[in-house]
C-alpha cells in the first residue's frame, strides 16, 4: 500500500498554510474580533457575578415565568440554582452561563439571517449544506487548534470554538422554518399587496418561530456540551473541575461538577420550552 501514500494529498499542509496566512495577514481583523468577544464576555460575566446570587436567581425565575407561565417550572429553576449554591459551584456556573449566552448571541445573530437567506435562495443552501456538515461532524477538539493559534488561551478561543461547532443548528432550523411556510399563506400575503419585507416579518417569521426557538434551544444545549472542551484552552466554567477530576481521577469531584452541568442543562431546556407542553 506504499504506492497509495506516496503521493499523499496535502490536506494537513494546506490547512497549516491557510492558518498561517490568516494569522499573518488578518491580525487587525482577528484582534478586533477578539476585543468584541472579550467585551461581550466581560459584560455578561459582570451581570452574572456582581449582583447577589439571589437577585440573579430572581431574574431567571422572572424570565421563566414570562416564557412558561408555570409555577412548577419556576420552582424547579429555584431548586436547581439552590442546589448549585449548595454544591459551591456558583462562580463556575455563572462563567459557563456566560460562555453559553455569548455563543447564543453570536450564533443567533449570524445563523438566523443566513438561514433566512438560504430559504429564499435554494441554490445557496445547496452550496452551504456541505459546509454545515463539515462544521458539525469535524471533531470538536480540532477547532481548538486554530482557536489557540489565532487567539491564544482563555474564554475567547473557547467561545470561537463553541460558535463554529454550534452555528449550523440555528442556520438549519431557521432554514427549515422559513422554507416550510405554506404557499397558501405566502400567496394570500402577496394578494393583499404585502411587500417582501412585510411577508418576511408578518408571515414567514411568525410561522417559523417554533423552529427558530428550537434552534435557540439546540444552540444552548450544544454550547453547554462544549464547556468541558473549552476548558482545555483555558476557558473558565464548569469544565475546569471536570478536567481537574479527570487528571486527578477524582470520582467525587467529577460527579459533582458533572451533575451540576446536567442540572444547568435541564433548567435551560425547561426555561426555553416555548411552544411545547408545559412541564
Amino acid at each position: 500500500m506504499d504506492w497509495l501514500t506516496e503521493y499523499k494529498i496535502p490536506v494537513g499542509k494546506a490547512a497549516r498554510t491557510l492558518f498561517d496566512f490568516l494569522r499573518d495577514h488578518g491580525e487587525v481583523f482577528l484582534e478586533s474580533m477578539a476585543n468584541v468577544m472579550e467585551t461581550l464576555i466581560d459584560a455578561l460575566l459582570w451581570l452574572m457575578q456582581e449582583p447577589h446570587p439571589f437577585f440573579v436567581i430572581a431574574v431567571f425565575v422572572g424570565i421563566t415565568w414570562f416564557l412558561q407561565k408555570s409555577w412548577k417550572v419556576c420552582l424547579f429553576v429555584v431548586l436547581g440554582f439552590l442546589f448549585i449554591l449548595n454544591q459551591g459551584y456558583w462562580e463556575e456556573t455563572t462563567e459557563s452561563l456566560t460562555l453559553v449566552l455569548s455563543s447564543c448571541v453570536v450564533c443567533m445573530a449570524i445563523g438566523v439571517p443566513i438561514g433566512i437567506a438560504a430559504a429564499h435562495r435554494p441554490r445557496m443552501y445547496v452550496y452551504l449544506r456541505p459546509i454545515l456538515d463539515l462544521m458539525q461532524t469535524l471533531p470538536t477538539f480540532v477547532y481548538l487548534i486554530p482557536a489557540i493559534v489565532f487567539f491564544g488561551i482563555g474564554m475567547v478561543p473557547g467561545l470561537i470554538a463553541t460558535v463554529i461547532f454550534v452555528l449550523p443548528a440555528p442556520i438549519r432550523l431557521t432554514y427549515l422554518g422559513i422554507s416550510s411556510t405554506p404557499q397558501a399563506l405566502l400567496e394570500a400575503a402577496r394578494a393583499f399587496g404585502a411587500t417582501s419585507r412585510q411577508t418576511l416579518f408578518k408571515v414567514e417569521l411568525p410561522y417559523a418561530f417554533p423552529q427558530i426557538m428550537a434552534g435557540l434551544n439546540q444552540t444552548i444545549m450544544l454550547s453547554l456540551s462544549m464547556v468541558v472542551v473549552a476548558a482545555l484552552v483555558g476557558a473558565d466554567g464548569l469544565g475546569v473541575p471536570v478536567v481537574r477530576a479527570l487528571n486527578q481521577v477524582n470520582t467525587a469531584l467529577g460527579f459533582e461538577s458533572g451533575f451540576v452541568i446536567v442540572v444547568v442543562a435541564i433548567m435551560l431546556d425547561r426555561i426555553l420550552n416555548v411552544g411545547g407542553p408545559k412541564k
